[in-house]
């Protein structure tokens, strides 16, 4: 499966995808402001018409932030996380990044686990990131180092 560049016409199919993975975690606005945004990449897996899974990320200057990466439950464990991992880092070091970023709950271990695999290491913590208090880690890596997945 290969991830596509989603736009604003994905916008009703990413806010669904959001609140079956991640609870509603981005509103309308916020979501839109990705898929319209040229300085933002977000990326879609899509079968039978269906959005099961996105990766999207900010670039400023040399390093993407990456902002989400969900896929729909139904779809957990088959790969399609590291698909759109891959995807994204991709995209971003064609697009000329050379570091990433992201940030993840401290307590997302099959998460934490993933970005691992494809060489991401904490670079800190930031106490009560997310808005039922928990803790997120602060995930970096270069996007020259060929090692990482």
């Amino acid at each position: 499966m290969t991830a596509i560049q989603l736009d604003s016409k994905w916008l009703e199919a990413c806010l669904a995808l959001d609140e079956t993975a991640l609870g509603g975690f981005w509103s309308s606005a916020q979501w839109r402001r990705e898929l319209e945004d040229d300085r933002r990449i977000c990326l879609g897996l899509v079968r039978n018409q269906s959005l099961i899974g996105v990766a999207c990320g900010w670039l400023v200057v040399d390093e993407l932030h990456i902002t989400v990466l969900a896929v729909d439950p139904l779809h957990h464990g088959l790969g399609h996380g590291l698909t759109l991992l891959r995807s994204l880092l991709q995209r971003a070091r064609q697009d000329g990044a050379v570091h990433a970023t992201l940030e993840v709950a401290s307590d997302n271990k099959a998460a934490i686990n993933l970005y691992a695999r494809c060489g991401f290491r904490s670079a800190g913590r930031r106490e009560g990131y997310y808005r039922d208090g928990r803790d997120a880690l602060i995930q970096w890596r270069r996007l020259d180092d060929s090692s990482a997945g």
